[in-house]
């Protein structure tokens, strides 16, 4: 395997602290991480091929740019992604996850870099098909007044400025699209505002608090652990005999496809598993997407991804379930047993 310089903007990130550990314990690369702070990269500080810059990509042009000169691969992984703040903060997420981002691609095009860019599942939007696929389905968003669309929107304007300038230019790209990753340090999970569904769940039940279905929990969605994702951002980098050249990628785990009110089960059970006190405890109520995020949220029914394009192409496949998925992060935060830290021991 050839020896790469990778550099990951947003490394303090849930993927990209993940991303980190998994690089060093997997690969021979030298990994150059950004961010503003390190909380989640305790494990790689001490790693001899692991070098961090603390820098926010909004202000520290200069020194970012010569990373982005530097290093063989760029990933810039730092972006707004809760639905809370797409709501009430959308220049904000307009302004770091597309113009911040914008500036970073096109350092990758005047220094001839390859740029792996994190696409989202959002972008498919309210696309009629029952699985998504990378190539054929439609992009389609709602109305300006529902400003959730923000965040879909600016990634799907990245995906295409970055497909154009491969088109005109030549950029070496690959783009990827996570579906609904699940982590023990995918939030802070006694912050309400910065959670996502599972981590919001678990952040109620810790605190006694109900679990709160928003609109009685119907959308399905698929749960994919964040080792699984990893693996495949792994074999992405590595981009053996150029696989990865110019994709387009699902990262999801089309088998674990489940209703939010099926997580909140779930959540109850492993729960049980820990603290049969507590899961008794659990209450389980439904509220309106209005009551919840206001009137400029939206949502979609169900969000699968076709993966044949990574089973194909990259040799790649979930293993991890739900349930295990939620017992790893349960031990993390209950127990505190950090996952990412064996793998560097």
């Amino acid at each position: 395997m050839e020896t790469q310089k990778v550099l990951i903007l947003g490394a303090n990130g849930f993927i990209g602290s993940t991303l980190c550990v998994h690089l060093l314990a997997n690969t021979p690369h030298e990994v150059y991480g950004v961010d503003l702070g390190t909380h989640k990269l305790t494990p790689c500080l001490s790693h001899p091929r692991f070098h961090f810059l603390e820098r926010d990509l909004l202000l520290h042009n200069e020194d970012i740019e010569y990373l982005v000169h530097k290093c063989d691969v760029v990933l810039p992984l730092v972006a707004i992604a809760t639905p809370a703040i797409y709501v009430t903060k959308p220049l904000r997420v307009f302004e770091l996850d597309f113009e911040a981002n914008l500036k970073v691609v096109r350092w990758c095009v005047k220094y001839n870099k390859r740029v792996v860019f994190p696409s989202t599942s959002e972008v498919y939007g309210m696309s009629p098909d029952e699985v998504f696929d990378e190539h054929t389905s439609s992009l389609v968003l709602g109305p300006i007044e529902k400003q959730r669309w923000i965040y879909s929107c600016c990634k799907q304007l990245m995906d295409r400025v970055i497909y154009a300038y491969g088109f005109e230019q030549g950029l070496n790209y690959t783009l990827f699209r996570p579906f609904n990753f699940i982590g023990a340090k995918l939030d802070d999970i006694r912050n309400k505002a910065g959670s996502r569904v599972v981590t919001q769940f678990l952040h109620n039940v810790l605190n006694h608090k109900p679990i709160e279905l928003v609109n009685g929990g119907l959308q399905t969605r698929c749960f994919t652990y964040i080792d699984d994702g990893v693996r495949c951002l792994v074999k992405i980098i590595n981009n053996e005999n150029r696989c990865a050249d110019r994709g387009i990628f699902n990262i999801g785990n089309p088998y674990e496809n489940y209703s939010i009110a099926q997580l909140a089960q779930f959540v109850k059970e492993v729960v049980a598993e820990f603290d049969p006190l507590l899961a008794q405890s659990i209450e389980i109520k439904t509220v309106t997407s209005e009551a919840y995020y206001g009137k400029s949220y939206a949502d979609v029914v169900r969000r699968v991804p076709s993966i044949q394009e990574a089973k194909t192409k990259l040799g790649w496949n979930p293993t991890v379930t739900l349930k295990d998925g939620l017992r790893h992060i349960l031990n993390y935060h209950l127990n505190g047993i950090d996952p990412d830290a064996e793998l560097l021991q």
